[in-house]
Formats: structure tokens, C-alpha cells, sequence
């Protein structure tokens, strides 16, 4: 029976190195080894999954799909022997990459990590803050922290948090503008938008009594493409932003920010998920994380 999995660490260290020497040297193998068990899975496949060259290693479309799939066999492969060496029970290790918005990682994840860190000592945390929408295969993220509504079908998701949006600015600001009391207030102010298409051209308002929500388009000197610059720019006292409570609640608890208009909130939430690629069997360290926000947040 031929050894498919052995195959597969060949290829994924030559993948991840993008160098049949560099995978050679890790794997103990000659570089012409190496290069001829690429092959063998090629004329199986009937399919090209590298492209050679004197520099580096590139891989095809077919050999990105199979390095990701192959990667995850091979971690199922390693937490199943670890499942079975410990009793049933898989302890969680191994490289974590997790992608989230910059508001998001500040507030809790790098105030988390330490303790996550110190839970999990075999984990080794990957973290990039973005507020870029990411594709988790291509940048093979094992999990992704994202706000609104889910567009991919294909992923699995698990809420975290649902957060009201607010309006918000510093005291300063205020004392020098003046507090808005009714939405029609905002002509007069500083406001501050994302540049990214959103669902609503403008700020919703509750009529005051009623159920019934209208949108007023606002205005200001610039836009941002993410809550933590709209809340560092309101910091700033240049004007008023409209962004998840989350990125601003200790800034509101320590009297940083002042939030305003909250008679015609229309309390509209912003729902934040931890979003993953759904397979059957799940990375005990990407179950870990999941689990640990879930509690910690």
C-alpha cells in the first residue's frame, strides 16, 4: 500500500519552504528524493502541483488546494495519535493563526493572549489585526474574528458578542460644539463615516416614541475604514463617530467619550462571530480558542 501520508509531509514541507533542498534538509531526504516523491503524486493525480525553478518553488492553483487539504490531514493524523496516547483526550498545540479587526484584537484579544498563552502552553499564537476581510484558505488562517452579517456559506461560525452601535464624542468636542440633541443636529457637526460601502447611506435614527427607524446622511472632514479609528479620531476631539459599543465601552466607563442622540438609538446590533473552515474534525487548539473566548468575553 503506498504510503500517502508520508507523501503528503514531503510535499507540504516542500510547499511550506518552497525548496526541495529546504524540504530535504528537514526531512532528511536528498533534494532529488524529494523532488521525486512531488512527482509520483503528480502522476497519480494527473496534475501539476508545482512549478519548478532554479529560485524557489511556486505552486499551482491544484497545488495550493492540495498543500491546504493536505496540511489538515496531517494535523488530523497528529491529534489523533495524541487523542490516543493521552487517554482520549487531545491536548491542544501547534501553530494558531488568528485574523480579527484591530478594535477587536486590542480590546480583548492581546489582553487575553497571556492567559490563553499560559492555559495552552504548546500553542503558538499567529495573530494579525486587519479590518480587511480575509480569505481563511488563502491565507491559510485557521480562524477569523468578523463583524455582520456571514456572506460565506462554506465557513462556520460562532458568535462571540452582539454589540450596539452608538454615537459618540469627546467632551471637548462637545463643550466646544455644543451636545446634538435631535438627529437633525448633526448638519452642524463633524462626522465622522467609513469609506467602505455599507448598507445604510447614513446614520439610523428611532423616531423618539415610536418604533419607526429613518436614515440621516451625515458629513465630516474624513472617513476611516475601521471602528478604532473612528474611535481614536473622537479620542481626538475632532468630532463624533458611530461604531460598535465594544471599541469605545471603557472609553464611555472612564468618561473618555460621551454618548449622545441616545434617545433616538434604534439599537440596531452588530453581531461579532469567530469564523472557521468547517470540517469534520476540528483542531483541539482552533476548539481551544473558540472555547476560551467564548468564556473569557
Amino acid at each position: 500500500m503506498d504510503n500517502r501520508a508520508g507523501e503528503m509531509e514531503v510535499f507540504v514541507a516542500a510547499a511550506e519552504l518552497r525548496s526541495f533542498s529546504a524540504a530535504g534538509r528537514r526531512l532528511k531526504l536528498s533534494p532529488s528524493a524529494v523532488s521525486k516523491l512531488v512527482s509520483r503524486i503528480e502522476d497519480r493525480l494527473g496534475t501539476r502541483l508545482v512549478v519548478r525553478s532554479t529560485r524557489i518553488l511556486q505552486l499551482t492553483p491544484e497545488g495550493e488546494i492540495y498543500l491546504q487539504r493536505a496540511q489538515r490531514i496531517l494535523a488530523a493524523i497528529a491529534e489523533t495519535e495524541q487523542v490516543v496516547a493521552g487517554g482520549g483526550r487531545a491536548m491542544p498545540r501547534g501553530p494558531l493563526r488568528v485574523n480579527a479587526s484591530v478594535g477587536f484584537g486590542e480590546r480583548y484579544i492581546l489582553p487575553l493572549a497571556a492567559e490563553f498563552l499560559a492555559r495552552y502552553p504548546d500553542v503558538q499564537l499567529d495573530l494579525s489585526l486587519t479590518d480587511s476581510t480575509i480569505d481563511l484558505i488563502e491565507e491559510r488562517t485557521d480562524i477569523a474574528i468578523r463583524s455582520g452579517p456571514m456572506r460565506d456559506s462554506t465557513l462556520k461560525a460562532r458568535k462571540l458578542l452582539d454589540s450596539r452601535q452608538v454615537i459618540i464624542a469627546a467632551p471637548a468636542y462637545l463643550d466646544a460644539h455644543g451636545v446634538p440633541r435631535a438627529p437633525d443636529d448633526l448638519a452642524r457637526h463633524n462626522c465622522f463615516t467609513f469609506n467602505f460601502r455599507r448598507s445604510l447611506d447614513g446614520w439610523p435614527f428611532r423616531d423618539s416614541g415610536s418604533s419607526n427607524v429613518y436614515v440621516r446622511p451625515v458629513t465630516g472632514n474624513m472617513q476611516a475604514n475601521s471602528g478604532a479609528i473612528i474611535r481614536n479620531l473622537c479620542l481626538s476631539g475632532l468630532g463624533l463617530g458611530r461604531v460598535g459599543e465594544f471599541h469605545v465601552q471603557p472609553d464611555i466607563d472612564a468618561g473618555r467619550l460621551v454618548p449622545v442622540l441616545e434617545d433616538y438609538n434604534p439599537e440596531d446590533i452588530e453581531r461579532v462571530h469567530a469564523v472557521y473552515a468547517g470540517h469534520e474534525y476540528l483542531a483541539a487548539r482552533i476548539r481551544a480558542f473558540i472555547d476560551f473566548l467564548v468564556e473569557r468575553i
